[in-house]
């Protein structure tokens, strides 16, 4: 899978821009704060139709506007597709497929599969547990679209739940039955999202654990425990118990929802315990196992986005990452880079496709063609 260029209107700090792509390494090159990371959000958005970076759409209109429009060329070895998210201020979100609509959003999510590694990676391991969950069920709405129904049909009826407990507390008066009709939707959802969550960590772990022993020349062992309230009691008895501990918080306070993944080294907490070298390790080797399975299922290689890599991970990771590069484990790569040197050192050797981009303010012009003027 490729995409072969992209076109952002009032996107970020960007005004205009069009960027046609390699087939293998694009890098863009820039000052901090240039607008880099912000092409990688892009083709985020095309990708998963939302950004990596902020947890409002609206965040991403340029100042000034009240509308962006992110737009694509996915070519895989079957078609063309054409990709485009359109988000006006009071409106509701349109991504395009080949100028059709989709009637959901969600719909769009998996068709082209994308990973990133950025800095902001090790929030994996020192945030809480939504951070986690948010990993394990993007990777796994990707793989698989009924479990992305699944996410979605229980944060719907969670989010009644919560409603109706507010309802409760303000009003000092609890409807039972009606209550009880939500936990019956509840339920099944709930209970079904937790088996998901352990079958898939069952086929995910020894992935990771492969990509960990590569990066890492020590001996520890890395574990992933799925941490569940639903693994001891059944999810009907514990939103009974929880009842009146529910009414008082006015919130749900059992089921996946409350679900971690805690990461372990030689049974202990990484997060607590684990070097800063071994935590970046770790996060690497997760997101290179959420690439293995990606491609695996797919049959295609996802995307790979890179964010500052050469600045903020240590010489011997960059050169693990770098062989596997070299090796071919990765199809098309998109980087960011403050210092055009190095970008040049160390990926010269490795392949002749390589495209580089100036960035400056919200502007991207293609190195080559400076260099031939």
């Amino acid at each position: 899978m490729l995409l072969e260029n992209l076109h952002v209107l009032h996107f970020k700090n960007y005004e205009e821009a069009t960027l046609p792509f390699s087939s293998h390494i694009n890098c863009f090159i820039g000052d901090n704060g240039s607008g880099k990371t912000n092409l990688l959000d892009a083709i985020h958005y095309l990708s998963l139709t939302k950004s990596a970076f902020t947890s409002s759409d609206l965040q991403n209109i340029k100042d000034g506007e009240d509308y962006f429009i992110v737009r694509g060329r996915f070519k895989t070895e079957e078609k063309v597709s054409a990709v485009q998210c359109y988000l006006k201020a009071g409106q509701k979100k349109i991504i395009t497929l080949n100028k059709a609509p989709y009637e959901r959003v969600s719909e769009h999510v998996g068709k082209f599969p994308v990973v990133l590694i950025s800095p902001y990676d090790t929030d994996l391991i020192r945030e809480g547990s939504e951070e986690r969950r948010k990993f394990f069920d993007s990777l796994m709405a990707q793989l698989d679209h009924s479990y992305l129904d699944l996410l979605i049909q229980y944060t719907y009826v969670l989010k009644q739940r919560n409603s109706l407990l507010k309802q409760f507390y303000e009003k000092n008066y609890v409807d039972k039955e009606y209550l009880q009709i939500l936990d019956e939707q509840l339920m099944p959802l709930g209970t079904e999202l937790g088996i998901r969550r352990a079958a898939f960590l069952e086929t995910f772990e020894p992935v990771f654990q492969r990509h960990y022993r590569h990066l890492s020349d020590s001996s520890e062992v890395v574990t992933l425990d799925y941490q569940s309230q639903l693994v001891r009691q059944n999810y009907a008895y514990l939103l009974d118990q929880s009842q009146r501990k529910d009414l008082l918080l006015q919130r749900t306070t059992v089921g996946p929802h409350k679900d971690d993944f805690v990461f372990l080294m030689d049974g202990k907490s990484v997060k607590n315990f684990g070097s800063q070298g071994q935590q970046k390790s770790y996060v690497i080797a997760l997101k290179l196992a959420q690439f293995e399975v990606l491609a695996q299922q797919n049959g295609q290689k996802p995307l790979l986005l890179l964010d500052d890599i050469f600045d903020r991970l240590d010489q011997k990771r960059i050169e693990q990452l770098m062989q596997l590069v070299a090796n071919n484990t990765f199809g098309q790569i998109f980087l960011t880079d403050t210092h055009l040197d190095r970008t040049d050192r160390i990926l010269r050797p490795l392949s002749n496709n390589i495209r580089r981009f100036r960035i400056a303010q919200g502007t991207a012009v293609t190195i080559e063609d400076e260099e031939d003027v």
